[in-house]
């Protein structure tokens, strides 16, 4: 059964938000019931892994803009794997579609995310919510990250009374930093959020690339490893660290730590790339506005023992999971998807100048309905 929107401007309604990240492994989906502004209650959950072939072709169009040789058929991959996931799930009232990030570029071309909303409207006979990202960028924002606003709900969800933040692992890594005693999240001194440079995604290439696996399970090669420190040192010079947040990266930004660690054995490559992944969120905690005394950790890196522990021994924060707070860690960013789509649906903010650098605070997205052409959200 199909939900509808059409209960109440505040009410609380069951949205399904849809994640495939920069790792590329698959799509996340997830179900809230929210009315934009709190989370009421989480609802069920899948996964939908690609195929080895649909990751090739999703590899070779990245970094890769509208048009471009590859970009169809990548657009095809994910809207297909997409359909298929969220055709699953009934009692649907909205669905929150991120696509895949091909290209990130806010201060040149923009942002591209593959996968046409308006098509899975009509594939679901639902509405979808899609294109987040753009409407940021074109008002001088970064575009990214935009699950800050979903982890001021989840602070206020969990009980917090005191600043905390959330780091998401992924392909690359960011930080929220959140002052649960504000009243929203666009509210200044509430939210400080940005990507702090490279995670999983040059460990899982570097895998693909020497063993034929997706990823050091557990961090297990990686603690085996000796981290070479000249390259250490050197990525820690990247103009990047030295950038004062708001501020956003591309999953290829860091081409230079990846070919310092080529000629190193498997283990020391490993071992100095999840060193990296560590430093990156140390050098990003100095920008936080207050101390934390807790950090939850999201994403695939947080089951990534040797990162976890690099974590815990330079941060003075008690570093844990997610799932210590009763969060999923696995479709967080699913469920953003799923908060924010509400709130483009209702015309609330999704970024603020504190989370993407934009002069004000926006409310981004298309909406797509099974019935319509696509109209700005």
């Amino acid at each position: 059964m199909k939900g509808k929107m059409a209960k109440g401007a505040e009410a609380p309604v069951w949205a399904l938000g849809a994640m495939s990240g920069t790792s590329l492994d698959g799509v996340d989906a997830a179900m809230v019931l929210t009315d934009g502004h709190s989370v009421q209650e989480f609802g069920p959950s899948a996964y939908r892994p690609y195929s080895a072939a649909e990751k090739s072709v999703l590899r070779a169009a990245l970094g890769k803009w509208p048009g471009e040789p590859g970009v169809a058929e990548a657009a095809e991959v994910v809207e297909t794997a997409h359909a298929e996931l969220l055709s699953r799930f009934s009692g649907v009232d909205v669905v929150g579609f991120h696509g895949q990030t091909l290209a990130h570029d806010p201060a040149g071309r923009g942002t591209h995310q593959a996968g046409n909303g308006t098509l899975l409207a009509q594939v679901l006979g639902l509405p979808v919510v899609w294109d987040f990202r753009s409407s940021d960028v074109a008002l001088g924002g970064q575009g990214a990250p935009l699950a800050p606003f979903f982890h001021f709900a989840l602070a206020k969800h969990i009980g917090a009374t005191e600043p905390l933040a959330f780091l998401n692992l992924g392909g690359v890594g960011n930080l929220t930093w959140v002052d649960p005693n504000q009243p929203a999240p666009e509210v200044e001194g509430a939210l400080l959020a940005f990507d702090t440079g490279p995670a999983n995604a040059p460990m899982n290439d570097l895998m693909r690339a020497r063993l034929g696996k997706d990823c050091d399970e557990g961090g297990q090669l990686a603690a085996k490893g000796r981290v070479k420190k000249a390259v250490l040192d050197r990525f820690l010079q990247h103009p990047y660290f030295f950038k004062v947040p708001p501020k956003s990266l591309d999953r290829n930004d860091f081409v230079a730590l990846v070919q310092a660690v080529k000629p190193l054995s498997t283990e020391m490559a490993l071992a100095t790339l999840t060193a990296a992944a560590a430093a990156a969120v140390v050098k990003g905690a100095e920008h936080f506005p207050q101390e934390i005394s807790r950090l939850l950790v999201t994403g695939g890196g947080r089951h990534n023992a040797t990162l976890m522990r690099h974590l815990s021994r330079q941060l003075r924060a008690t570093v844990e999971p997610v799932e210590a707070a009763g969060l999923d860690g696995d479709m967080l960013e699913a469920q953003a998807f799923a908060f924010l789509a509400v709130r483009v649906m209702r015309g609330m903010a999704t970024s603020c100048p504190s989370t993407t650098g934009v002069p004000a605070a926006v409310g981004g997205g298309q909406i797509s309905r099974p019935d319509a052409a696509a109209d700005q959200g």
